[in-house]
């Protein structure tokens, strides 16, 4: 099963600022529910970064999403390779300028989650597009 994402939104931000934002991987964790970001490489991030982002509740039952930055190119692209047991796939985003001020940010994102079945990929998309959705907003949001 696999299920494609894909987020734009425009902010006020300044492309550095966006991408500083987007890539504070360990904030990831503020914006998604229920979920702890750790990067287990020495900084700074570059391709060969790895992180790993922990989803479950306080009872231990839950996953780990490993990631590894796989393309590094401040303050315009980054791609990440999933290497999860659980997860697997890839994410991807690009920050661009807007001619005025500020910036877009176009998310793409491909999952496939392991022991679900192809007929719950318009479920996976449609949580994926609201959760995915729901942290790049909470990233690029003044204040955070």
């Amino acid at each position: 099963m696999t299920a494609r994402i894909r987020i734009v939104r425009d902010t006020p931000l300044s492309p550095d600022e966006a991408w500083l934002r987007l890539t504070d991987w360990e904030r990831h964790g503020d914006v998604v529910p229920l979920t702890r970001v750790t990067v287990t490489t020495p900084p700074p991030t570059a391709a060969g970064t790895v992180f790993v982002a922990r989803t479950g509740t306080a009872r231990r039952i839950g996953f780990d999403d490993p990631m590894e930055v796989v393309a590094w190119e401040p303050p315009h692209r980054c791609r990440l390779e999933k290497h999860g047991r659980v997860v697997t796939g890839w994410a991807e985003f690009e920050v661009r300028p807007l001619d005025g001020g500020g910036s877009r940010v176009e998310w793409r994102e491909e999952l496939a989650v392991w022991g679900l079945p192809k007929a719950a990929d318009p479920v996976l998309r449609t949580a994926g597009q609201w959760m995915f959705g729901r942290a790049v907003a909470g990233l690029l949001r003044d204040g955070g």
